[in-house]
């Protein structure tokens, strides 16, 4: 794995990361909230600048539906992003008190809506890049060829990592958050470390159904050329 690879899947995995701490609101409270707010912030402006070559040739190359489905993806969580942060900035107490708006519901009710459908799309995004990186992670450890044990206990551990996370998507009523804003909204005996685990574990649902239906479409339409 060349440099410039390596930082960008740094630079994604901490944003990631911070991503996750900024929404664990009730835990970290508003001081800690912004600042890592406006580092998500920072890093999403790097891993877009890193992908610039990326808007240039949206258009270029042949639109398949697979090809299709990422743009719309990629600028919905682009468009999510940004809402976000604007919205963020907006009803700001700590770091940009002085660009804070009165009445300010409405603002912090889209605002924390557009992190949770962020965070799902989130999700997807890796999901479509997940091959790429773990090709990247396979290069950067040295690992060759394929290995049946390693293979079938990385779907095990990919099967409980969904159950999981269906456990705790339930449990954190993930569904209501998409639709309905409740600030009063508090998880029992919550603990970082356990947020964390827990909403992880919900992202793998969506990276891991994303990684596996296209691995699925994708044989289908080579069974396709072969019958054909």
């Amino acid at each position: 794995m060349n440099r410039k690879m390596l930082f960008k899947l740094v630079i994604d995995v901490v944003m990631t990361v911070l991503m996750l701490i900024a929404m664990a609101y009730q835990i970290t409270e508003n001081r800690i909230h912004e600042f890592v707010g406006v580092s998500v912030f920072v890093l999403f402006i790097a891993h877009n600048f890193l992908n610039r070559y990326w808007y240039r040739a949206i258009l270029k190359g042949k639109l398949n539906p697979r090809r299709i489905l990422q743009i719309g993806l990629n600028l919905l969580f682009l468009l999510a992003m940004a809402v976000m942060i604007i919205c963020g900035i907006l009803i700001s107490s700590d770091v940009f008190p002085f660009l804070a708006v009165d009445n300010d519901m409405i603002f912090r009710q889209i605002h924390v809506q557009t992190a949770y459908w962020g965070f799902i799309i989130m999700a997807i995004h890796i999901g479509f890049s997940w091959g790429i990186i773990i090709h990247s992670i396979r290069r950067m450890t040295g690992i060759t060829g394929t290995n049946r044990f390693r293979t079938i206990a990385l779907r095990i551990l990919s099967v409980f990592i969904v159950i999981y996370g269906v456990r705790s998507s339930i449990e954190r009523e993930m569904g209501a958050k998409l639709m309905v804003y409740d600030p009063f909204y508090w998880f029992d005996d919550d603990t970082m470390i356990r947020f964390l685990i827990d909403h992880l574990s919900i992202m793998g649902i969506y990276i891991c159904g994303t990684h596996y239906a296209l691995k699925f479409f994708q044989k289908q339409e080579q069974r396709a050329v072969q019958l054909n």
